[in-house]
């Protein structure tokens, strides 16, 4: 017989438990070879290994259930007695920080999460605030827990606002920082603090303007390139031929938000056009449907 203990942290245990633990007893009677007992705000399963596993994945999706909807019912209990699993818990990509669930929460969301199995370079078109960027975050985190690789790398183009960075205050992080912010702030949703510095640190997460990339071969890694409209095709060329073996790419650009001097032509345009119908690359393209900030700010994406 062996044990597993489940931490169900600030759960409202009355309401997760059931009255006289009656939610925990129905899970119970289905696997006889099993015992839940709760202690205090934490769950004991003993048993042998095979109904342990069943109980402890029931259990796992019943708390993500309650953190969505504050309450379980009986068809809730009934429905994963027979299959095993949520429907939710299919779609969350990784836990994230304090367990939070990071999943892909439209369907052109979920889109990038199939292409990304199929195809080693994904092109993900599509407005702020559609989740591009958080989205291929998760899935380069996913990668590197899951050890299908053993780095992500994030990048984008610098593409200065009146100010040449040369100029401005600070080492060349400290100088490029404000324009990775949106990829530290997904890290910070999905990662401790320490845990990031000691990634960056050694180098398991690297965070790096596209002109880093240049006479690199890119090999066992996530690799991430966002704001790619901003890119020269010369620049995304360059990026895009970095890709080695055993390697993951996902590129995200805003085709209507490209801040390049007159004149200059986008790498991210250029490179769909001349892309789009190479086997192993994938596209898809988010709309105002899926964006998930203030709901002014689909209505301000339709004016423009």
């Amino acid at each position: 017989m062996i044990e597993k203990i489940i931490d169900l942290k600030d759960i409202e245990l009355v309401n997760f438990l059931g009255i006289h633990n009656n939610n925990i007893q129905k899970i119970e009677s289905a696997f006889p070879k099993a015992k839940i007992i709760s202690r205090g705000n934490k769950i004991s399963i003993k048993g042998n290994k095979v109904q342990l596993l069943e109980v402890e994945k029931i259990i796992l999706s019943l708390i993500i259930h309650f953190n969505k909807f504050g309450k379980i019912d009986n068809k809730t209990i009934s429905n994963l007695i027979t299959n095993g699993s949520s429907n939710e818990e299919k779609e969350i990509i990784v836990f994230g920080f304090n367990g939070k669930k990071i999943l892909a929460k439209t369907s052109n969301q979920k889109k990038i999460v199939t292409l990304i199995k199929a195809n080693d370079l994904v092109f993900v078109i599509g407005p702020a605030g559609t989740g591009k960027t958080y989205v291929s975050v998760a899935l380069a985190l996913k990668a590197l827990k899951d050890k299908s690789i053993k780095k992500i790398i994030v990048t984008k183009p610098i593409v200065e606002a009146g100010e040449n960075l040369g100029f401005l205050p600070g080492d060349l992080q400290e100088k490029i920082d404000p324009y990775l912010r949106p990829i530290y702030d997904a890290l910070q949703d999905m990662l401790p603090i320490n845990k990031i510095k000691k990634y960056i640190e050694n180098k398991t997460i690297e965070i790096a303007p596209i002109a880093y990339m240049r006479g690199r071969t890119l090999k066992d890694a996530f690799i991430l390139l966002d704001e790619a409209q901003n890119t020269t095709p010369l620049q995304i060329k360059m990026f895009l031929t970095r890709l080695g073996p055993n390697s993951k790419m996902i590129v995200n650009g805003d085709i209507s938000q490209i801040d390049l001097i007159k004149n200059q032509k986008s790498g991210l345009i250029d490179a769909i056009k001349r892309l789009k119908n190479v086997n192993g690359i994938g596209f898809t393209t988010l709309d105002s449907k899926d964006v998930l900030r203030h709901s002014i700010v689909k209505r301000i994406l339709k004016k423009y």
